[in-house]
Order: structure tokens, then sequence, then C-alpha cells
């Protein structure tokens, strides 16, 4: 993926100096969040974020008090380069987007964390993976987690790693749609079963929405190199929930999935990516995912 030298966004915080909260660690005792996140990584570790979906710390749509801005990250700092310059070209993608369907995009914000960090959505913890908080319109990334998908997903390479960021922002885009908001109105009112069917529909339209992505900043920058849109595939297979399922039991519940499975993710992926169309992404009147 040949990044280097494009425009890098100024919608990055970096907080990894401040902390943001204090540590984790699994087998913690905080409102029982510990038995959650195994949950959360057992069945998928990308997404909305989870203290939102399931209203812990406090209820779903409670406040917390926000810290002091951080600041942005070093100019030296390659990696940070890398999320930045990801995170301005998901810009420039969904302005056009934005634009040719007459209305106005509004850039989400990137926090770069480490451990722990207050969130309008709850405490974020890293044990978490990635997560967008709607109530701040902010993607939050401990870039530790790259390493995660690197050595235990067995997931490698940067466009695999861009693909996480898209997917991320992806769940920006359905906020401001107003996706968000209708499958939250119904949450609490639906089985756990039917709650879980709403989760997948929204994790593959962002699925679709990162390959949008991938295809309009491919054909406004042509950095893709051979290699590059497999690695994504792969990416999307390893956290397909049955693939996670069986990793971690030996078994596959499909009524438990929450992100879809790893046929599914890639082929909204790919969906994406053909088309560059959000109508083409419309997961929730889909037949057949």
């Amino acid at each position: 993926m040949r990044w280097e030298g494009n425009r890098q966004s100024d919608n990055v915080e970096d907080r990894r100096a401040g902390g943001g909260g204090g540590g984790f660690g699994f087998g913690g005792k905080s409102i029982g969040i510990g038995t959650i996140v195994i949950a959360l990584l057992a069945w998928g570790v990308f997404g909305i974020n989870p203290l939102t979906t399931i209203g812990v710390l406090g209820g779903a749509g409670s406040q917390v008090s926000q810290p002091a801005p951080g600041q942005a990250p070093p100019a030296n700092d390659q990696a940070a380069a890398f999320v930045s310059t990801v995170l301005a070209s998901t810009e420039d993608a969904w302005t056009q987007i934005f634009r040719q369907g007459g209305a106005q995009y509004r850039e989400p914000r990137l926090v770069l964390f480490r451990g722990a960090t207050r969130t309008a959505c709850g405490m974020g913890q890293s044990a978490m993976g990635p997560f967008y908080c709607p109530a701040d319109q902010t993607v939050y990334l401990d870039m530790e987690f790259f390493e995660t998908l690197q050595r235990q997903l067995n997931a490698p390479g940067e466009f695999a790693r861009a693909y996480v960021i898209a997917h991320e922002v992806g769940h920006h885009v359905q906020t401001l749609l107003g996706t968000t908001g209708k499958v939250d109105s119904l949450r609490g009112r639906v089985s756990e079963r039917e709650n879980n069917a709403l989760s997948v529909r929204m994790e593959l339209q962002a699925d679709c929405f990162a390959g949008i992505w991938a295809n309009k900043s491919q054909q406004a920058k042509n950095w893709l190199e051979q290699g590059d849109l497999e690695s994504a595939m792969n990416a999307a297979a390893r956290i397909g929930d049955d693939h996670l399922q069986r990793q971690q039991t030996g078994m596959v519940r499909p009524d438990t999935f929450t992100h879809g499975s790893s046929a599914q993710r890639q082929r909204w992926f790919a969906q994406g990516f053909k088309t560059g169309s959000v109508q083409a992404c419309d997961t929730f009147n889909a037949q057949s995912l």
C-alpha cells in the first residue's frame, strides 16, 4: 500500500502519553466488564462501541465527562502517520459521496490511546478493540490492536489495518445517515436473537462502507499494491463470528452472531469495493446476507 506522501488528517488526537483512565486486565471486578470483554473478543473485535450496545457502565446513553483534548501525534511517528493518512482518505471519499448526494459530510475524530480512555459512551478499553462512539462521533484506537491483528488473528498487512479504520468510519457514516439511531430505537424492544440479527446487519453494512472507501480511495490515489485486497479480505474472514467461535469453543452458534460470518463479511466488503455505491450496501433490506 503506497500511502506515504499523501495528505494526513487534522482530526487525529493523541492521548497515548496521558494514559486516559487506568489500565485494564482480564478478571477485573469493575461492573463485570471483564466477562463482557472476553465474550466480545470471542465473538468479534470490530464494531459499535460495546458500551453503547450493551449499556454497561451506568446504562445505555450515559454521558461521561471528557478529558482535556490530547495533542496531535508526533510528526516522526510512522504508525500515527499511517492512521492519519488513512483517516484523511476516508474524509476525501465520504466528502465526495455526500456532496454527490446533496449533503455535507461531517468528519469524525480519531483518538489514539493506550489502555483506557474516557469517551461520551463510557470508559473505553483497549481490550475492546477499535470502536466508534456515536455520542461524540469519534473512533477510538489503541494501535497495539494492529499487533493482535497480525500475530493472534493472523491478518497481517497495512491494508488490513486500513480496513479496520475504514470499518469504524463506516459506523460514523451510519450515524450521519440516521441508521444507528433507528437501530438503537429498536434495542430493548426485540428479543436477544433479533437484537443480534440487527447487529449483524449493522456490522456488514459497515464492512460494505469500508469497501466503498477502498473503491474511491483506489480511484483517487491508485495506492493499492499486489496482495492488498487479499489482506483486507483475509482480515474480514479472520474476524467472522463463525471463525472466532470455532477457534474459541470448537462450536458455531449462528443465533449468537453479532458481526456476521467470515463469508458474509468478505461478501459485503467486496460488494462495496465492486460497486462503490451506498445503495448497494443496504444490508437491512437484503433477503440474503
